[in-house]
């Protein structure tokens, strides 16, 4: 006897992790942030560009191929060339490579001045906040004079917009802050401490950027042997003497007091802080107080390519999650000068600058502070199908709303149950529904249609109590009107109630 061949499995419907489905009401707050972002870049001069989602390996920076594949920090796959190609890791590798393609031709005109938004990925292990893929807005400026003031305006103007695209998106003066610095002073500071290892001055820079998180005396702990944390774990240290960590805690809390010997001896610190200076005096002139951008040493990004000065958005307000636990945003954008970027691809020094939004964290932050109306989006006016021989007949007056710019839908499921047609518009959040049974047809006036306002129908089911007004508006949630006034009579209901399509 033979075996019953074997049901086939079913696959299992899963989402890899570090990605997330997004809804019509998270697609809807995006595109509301992006037009808001958007309006405050073109207001600055800046136009719109568009690279793929890939790119060459060898073009995005750091991550280059190695033996097998390169794997850290990038998603990669070879073609049939053999060539390594990679999912972008952020938006500003492929700029570097687009415009120096075009460098120098009648197809670019310098100084440029673009920006892009979109998704980049990241092929690092996912946790709470950290995603394989997600949206950054970016604009740049590339092409600039070498130095001096053109430079300096540049980078103010990156500091400006950044303050003005907070306030866009509905985040009050107070609630966010701009904070610049830059690395030439931080090299002047490892000039004076004489560190020629690149990895003991990434553990001295990586000490630095969690001084928001532990305090001036947890940073002087990373800097010397290392720190303990309240589970136990031991974080080894930078190894400095007490007189080098000391020199590097007066850098990171500098302000108008005197600067330590050892740092004006260092030229290319020295530097830095003038820049720094330009780029205040540049925003001062220009209203921007220091409720919006500040100077702030302790500012870390971006070892890899920065080579000037650097900007951090910082949102200042604390919330609560779904569950009540306190919530501190920090960081959701930043940028700085990148003059060695281009260069790769040119061998030669090509200034730029550049701000990226970080707008899928940004977002999440949004919507919880509720400053992002998260609320699902209209639906479509549904034409319910009564009668199944005359489709032709309901699909004639969608038509009919669409042709006057109204969202508007067929019932196409089985039309057999009404009460099931009311149920899926009320789940499809529509404003209203149309009805044409045979009465209505056929009626001795004319053609006419039930409309039924969902809106004041969801209204009245909360006014059961008070059965007098109840009663009055019972009558306006489904009136008898003219099939010649569709399009009039739904445009009445939509307008009583607001209803508006982006």
């Amino acid at each position: 006897m033979s075996d019953k061949p074997k049901k086939p499995q079913k696959l299992k419907a899963r989402l890899p992790r570090g990605l997330e489905d997004r809804g019509p009401a998270a697609i809807n707050a995006t595109r509301q942030m992006v037009e808001k972002i958007r309006a405050v870049y073109e207001r600055y001069g800046f136009e719109p560009v568009e690279t793929p989602a890939i790119e060459y390996t060898d073009a995005l920076g750091k991550f280059l191929p190695d033996q097998d594949r390169p794997n850290e920090g990038v998603f990669s796959f070879q073609d049939d060339d053999e060539q390594w190609l990679s999912l972008r890791y952020d938006l500003t590798a492929p700029l570097a490579r687009y415009v120096a393609e075009r460098y120098g031709t009648e197809n670019l005109v310098l100084p440029y001045r673009s920006y892009r938004f979109g998704y980049v990925y990241r092929n690092e292990k996912p946790g709470p906040g950290r995603f394989r893929q997600f949206m950054q807005f970016d604009a740049d400026t590339i092409g600039t004079a070498a130095g001096g003031q053109s430079s300096a305006a540049a980078d103010a103007e990156m500091c400006m917009m950044a303050a003005d695209t907070m306030e866009a998106l509905g985040l009050p003066r107070g609630s966010y802050v701009v904070k610049v610095n830059n690395r030439k002073v931080l090299d002047g500071v490892r000039d004076a401490l004489g560190i020629a290892d690149d990895g003991q001055w990434l553990t001295v820079m990586r000490a630095v950027d969690k001084l928001d998180r532990l305090g001036i005396g947890g940073v002087k702990q990373l800097l010397g042997e290392g720190r303990k944390d309240e589970s136990g774990d031991f974080t080894k240290g930078a190894g400095l003497k007490e007189a080098d960590i000391a020199l590097v805690a007066s850098s990171v809390e500098q302000g108008d007091g005197p600067i330590d010997p050892r740092l004006r001896d260092s030229k290319i610190g020295q530097q830095g802080r003038e820049e720094l200076e330009d780029i205040g005096r540049l925003v001062a002139a220009s209203g921007y107080g220091s409720d919006r951008i500040i100077i702030d040493p302790s500012v870390v990004r971006g070892l890899e390519y920065y080579t000037g000065p650097v900007f951090e958005v910082e949102l200042l307000l604390d919330t609560k999650d779904e569950k009540g636990r306190p919530v501190r945003f920090g960081s959701v954008g930043g940028g700085g000068r990148y003059d060695g970027l281009v260069s790769r691809f040119r061998g030669e020094v090509v200034p730029a600058t550049g701000f990226s939004i970080g707008v899928s964290r940004l977002q999440a932050a949004l919507t919880m502070l509720g400053k992002l109306d998260t609320r699902p989006e209209f639906g479509p006016v549904v034409v319910t199908v009564f009668d199944r021989d005359r489709v032709a007949d309901y699909q004639k007056m969608v038509a009919a709303l669409r042709e006057a710019k109204i969202r508007a839908e067929l019932y196409l499921g089985n039309p057999r149950n009404m009460g099931n047609q009311l149920k899926y518009a009320d789940r499809r959040n529509s404003p209203c529904v149309i009805i044409q049974g045979s009465d209505e047809k056929d009626d001795p006036a004319g053609p006419q249609i039930l409309l039924k306002d969902l809106i004041l129908g969801a209204e009245l089911a909360r006014l059961e109590k008070d059965r007098d007004e109840y009663l009055q508006k019972q009558g306006e949630a489904q009136i008898k009107v003219p099939q010649a006034a569709l399009v009039d009579e739904v445009r009445k209901i939509l307008d009583k109630h607001g209803v508006k399509w982006n």
